[in-house]
């Protein structure tokens, strides 16, 4: 898989915060059967690299990746536990390699213009934007498209069911990813009922 190809999954990829791994599994299981194939578990608590490790182990038919991937050994210790893409909210060249090591897909963060044409002069066409709605939202991704046509886009960053078709809208977003298929209650609940129904609403999305 190349990170375009993160775009076809479903039009939207689950953003992910797991204060424990326990729940990594029946979650991982609730958004493939609501439509989801694809869930970016961020590397924001302790257990989400163990987390990572279950889904990998326990779901092979869930497509799981690293998010917040901040400094080069994030992406080392991520592939290890059987991510398989990578996501950062920004990057540098030093992230950028150690991404590229590991030979899985990733999307770099971009949130500005020469951000994007950075990552264009190292062949990097797909990318995340964020945040996307304080960084200009859909009009200014409708800016980037003119200039930056290579460029596609998974925005992040204030992306709600009440937007989420706008963004897909454009020629240059490829999907979008979302905090609120995993409300927090509901996985401290083990609501995965829940969780399901929020993610076949997602996975029905369509272009406004």
């Amino acid at each position: 898989m190349i990170a375009d190809e993160l775009f076809d999954l479903a039009p939207v990829i689950p953003v992910v915060v797991l204060d424990d791994a326990d729940a990594a599994v029946p979650l991982a299981r609730a958004l493939l059967d609501g439509g989801l194939p694809a869930v970016e578990v961020t590397l924001r608590t302790p257990a989400a690299l163990e987390a990572i490790a279950l889904i990998a182990a326990e779901v092979p038919d869930a497509v799981v990746g690293a998010g917040t991937v901040v400094r080069p050994e994030d992406a080392e210790r991520s592939a290890a536990a059987g991510a398989r893409f990578l996501v950062s909210p920004g990057c540098t060249e030093r992230l950028r390699a150690a991404m590229l090591a590991t030979r899985l897909p990733f999307l770099p963060g971009a949130a500005t213009g020469s951000e994007a044409i950075a990552l264009l002069e190292d062949g990097v066409t797909a990318m995340k934007f964020f945040p996307a709605e304080p960084a200009g939202g859909t009009a200014y991704l409708k800016a980037l498209a003119g200039p930056l046509p290579r460029a596609r886009f998974c925005p992040t960053g204030g992306v709600t069911p009440r937007n989420a078709a706008e963004y897909l809208a454009l020629d240059n977003v490829g999907c979008v990813g979302g905090t609120w298929l995993t409300p927090a209650d509901a996985v401290r609940a083990g609501d995965w009922d829940r969780i399901r129904a929020l993610a076949a609403e997602a996975a029905a999305l369509r272009p406004a």
